[in-house]
């Protein structure tokens, strides 16, 4: 963790980091493998579209993105969407639209759109952050007891066969594995145990990850059961499932290109205009909570990640592969993992490539429930319980906007829940702009009510500005100096002019400068104004002695 001093691009360089980058890109690589291949499937997409771009974006990506921690590959919450676009078009039709869906993305980079970044509240990225932890674990749990209905990768509450997630939760006490959950227990063990600051401090845990070594152990002991224990052995179902190319001919099969005759239909676009948004979307949304989570608090350019994922997207539909984003779950591993540079999202993109085309078979000796495990740590360490804590202790204005993005998240999907969670904070913004009183300074001289406009009175002030005049006792000496202000909304401007009327029949003495209403005086009247008539005053007591 960044211990307060800046770190200098020497430390933060790509070779000086590869002791921590390759082992992150492996544990990244084991993770995306069963998501890449679950969201192909729930996209009703060839398995080979996933894994194509998970590599494509783990390896076109980092060459031109500034991300230092992303990762990206296909995207949980794309799968409606794709599924709906390839049953509408065809898979071949499909892919020429992912690569039109890349130009736009390109074009929205070049655009500057990428800003649309900046305006998500902190609460409710830190809300994504912790909501996206607690579906990651509770989505495993299935997969930990041997229940693999699911797909891997899936964020949805609503699941496939109408399930949800927390039927799901009571669905997999009927397909209880004792096997899954022996290796999910065993693996977490030795995930725990690599998390203890005395195991830490021996070289061999740092050079090797607890998440590599739980998955071989977990693949062992499968193995074992297969020769000693064969009621616990998994089938194939509890494991990865990587489609095996068979030659050169199956080679060639892994890869499919777009159907360019299609250019002609106008669904192509509208799919991937849809395509573009979305995915953008997605991928600003992973950004911020990326650059969140970063220990070096580093600032990604958004623009320039746009044209990135454009580029990527267009690629990956040449070749026959999903649509790509940046995607929080890989992210977040990436980072939890020990990934400090671009470096580690290359690593797990080459590995994707190498592992696909010539070691399917071993990667199928990976259990679901390994992965499980691993995931259960990302998760926890998403959602920690003293985040929450952290967040009420910030008051109600953050921590109901951060609870309300973790509900949707969790009852809804991702963009929905944030959404919703964005509703709400954009709500407490606009209550604490309606409290809030530096728009406006009252202040009482010699028996004067003094009503000072800051720089920026917009409409939002409007009902605030409305309660203080009308508290504004008859008889009164009333001044409203907007001489310091540099913007003012026409509502407010009506609003001071009607008060104009009402001071003349309560018999208020009011004086207007600096505001663009008939009869006020110019800026920099006040203390001219107040100079003579304290000479009035001055004067009037004298010629009275």
């Amino acid at each position: 963790m960044n211990s307060g001093r800046p770190y200098s691009n020497d430390e933060l360089s790509v070779w000086k980091n590869l002791k921590y980058d390759i082992p992150a890109g492996m544990v990244v690589f084991l993770v995306a493998v069963p998501l890449c291949l679950g969201i192909a499937l729930a996209s009703g997409a060839p398995l080979s579209s996933g894994i194509i771009a998970g590599f494509v974006g783990g390896l076109l990506v980092p060459l031109i993105s500034r991300s230092p921690l992303g990762v990206s590959g296909p995207a949980a919450g794309l799968a409606v969407i794709v599924y709906e676009a390839i049953q509408q078009l065809g898979f071949q039709p499909f892919l020429l639209a992912v690569v039109f869906a890349g130009l736009f993305q390109i074009a929205l980079g070049y655009m500057r759109a990428g800003i649309i970044a900046y305006y998500f509240p902190s609460a409710v990225i830190t809300g994504m952050l912790s909501g996206i932890g607690i579906i990651i674990f509770l989505k495993q749990i299935p997969h930990a007891v041997g229940y693999d209905a699911d797909w891997e990768g899936d964020l949805a509450f609503h699941e496939p066969g109408d399930e949800t997630t927390f039927s799901a939760l009571f669905d997999m006490l009927n397909a209880v594995h004792p096997g899954a959950i022996a290796i999910a227990a065993v693996s977490l063990a030795i995930l725990i145990l690599w998390e203890q600051p005395v195991m830490k401090r021996l070289r061999v845990f740092q050079l090797v990850q607890g998440p590599l070594v739980a998955v071989l152990t977990g693949a062992l002991l499968n193995l074992g059961f297969q020769r000693f224990l064969p009621n616990l052995a998994l089938t194939v179902d509890h494991l990865v499932q990587l489609p095996l190319a068979n030659g050169f001919d199956g080679l060639r099969e892994f890869f499919t290109l777009p159907d360019f005759s299609a250019y002609s239909n106008k669904a192509i676009y509208t799919v991937a205009l849809t395509i573009a948004i979305v995915a953008s979307l997605e991928t600003l949304l992973c950004v911020e909570a990326t650059d969140k989570l970063d220990p070096f608090k580093r600032v990604t350019p958004t623009n320039r990640e746009l044209i990135a994922q454009g580029l990527a997207n267009s690629v990956s539909g040449l070749i026959g592969g999903l649509p790509v984003t940046q995607v929080i779950v890989r992210s977040s591993t990436n980072i939890l993992a020990g990934g400090r540079t671009k470096a580690s999202a290359f690593i797990h993109g080459l590995l994707l490539l190498i592992a696909a085309l010539l070691f399917p078979h071993l990667l199928n000796m990976i259990p679901l429930a390994t992965l499980a495990a691993i995931l259960f740590v990302v998760g926890y360490k998403l959602a920690k319980p003293e985040l929450f804590l952290k967040m009420y202790r910030q008051g109600w204005y953050q921590f109901i906007p951060f609870a309300v993005t973790i509900l949707g998240l969790v009852f809804t999907d991702l963009l929905t829940g944030v959404g919703i969670g964005m509703a709400v904070a954009l709500f407490f913004i606009l209550l604490e702009h309606y409290k809030n009183g530096l728009y406006l300074h009252e202040s009482h001289e010699d028996n004067r009510i003094i009503l000072r406009l800051a720089e920026q009175v917009t409409f939002l002030n409007k009902a605030n500005l409305l309660r203080t005049l009308d508290r504004i006792p008859p008889h009164s000496e009333v001044i409203i100096d907007g001489s310091q202000t540099r913007y003012i909304d026409h509502d407010v401007l009506e609003i001071i002019d009607n008060f104009r009327a009402e001071a003349t029949a309560k018999h208020i003495q009011l004086t207007l400068i600096g505001l663009p209403i008939e009869g006020s005086l110019p800026a920099g009247s006040y203390s001219g104004l107040y100079q003579s008539q304290e000479k009035d005053r001055h004067e009037a007591l004298t010629t009275s002695v």
